[in-house]
């Protein structure tokens, strides 16, 4: 089991850097996005219905702003860049912001979700399901279903009260794992 771990983490490294390669040698052309589709784990309260399909997953980073808001602290938006799981570049392929929106930078397709579910983790923001609301486009993300915000690390409001019009931002790392309906 552990050795086929392992060949599909290899493989799939492989298939990134060679992807990586290939697109940094093509001039004036778009590369097309290939995130890593092998399976995540995730809390039971966060599966995905029956039905959907694994169809990409991105490792992220940005930042949680937070707002004061009648003396406490209250999530104004996120702001992150998401690059395909095992991409050693970090080439950004999404980014992801208030709305909940991510927005495709290689194909312009977006979705919109909404929580539905979320998992609490101990000094880090939850781990979530999300709903998508609306997509738009025929890339990446066109048809998503559902998105899971999991290995979440970071991003908590700050414990503290605050005054005013105050805004913080808190970087955190998070997984996304975008699903499609089964066709």
């Amino acid at each position: 089991m552990k050795l086929a771990k392992r060949l599909v983490l290899a493989t799939t490294a492989f298939a990134a850097v060679t992807a990586g390669t290939l697109a940094s040698a093509t001039v004036g052309q778009a590369a097309p996005v290939q995130p890593a589709r092998h399976g995540v784990d995730a809390p039971a309260a966060l599966k995905v219905p029956e039905g959907n399909r694994l169809t990409g997953v991105f490792s992220a980073e940005g930042v949680q702003t937070y707002t004061c808001t009648d003396g406490a602290w209250k999530l104004l938006e996120p702001a992150a860049t998401l690059w395909a799981r095992g991409d050693r570049s970090h080439r950004t392929v999404a980014l992801h912001s208030r709305g909940p929106v991510w927005v495709s930078t290689v194909d312009g397709s977006a979705v919109n979700a909404a929580a539905v579910a979320n998992s609490p983790k101990t000094g880090t923001i939850p781990e979530l399901l999300l709903k998508s609301t609306t997509t738009r486009g025929a890339g990446v993300f066109a048809d998503v279903s559902y998105i899971q915000r999991l290995n979440t690390h970071g991003g908590v409001a700050p414990a503290a009260a605050c005054t005013g019009t105050d805004q913080v931002s808190v970087p955190y790392s998070a997984t996304y794992a975008f699903y499609k309906p089964v066709k």
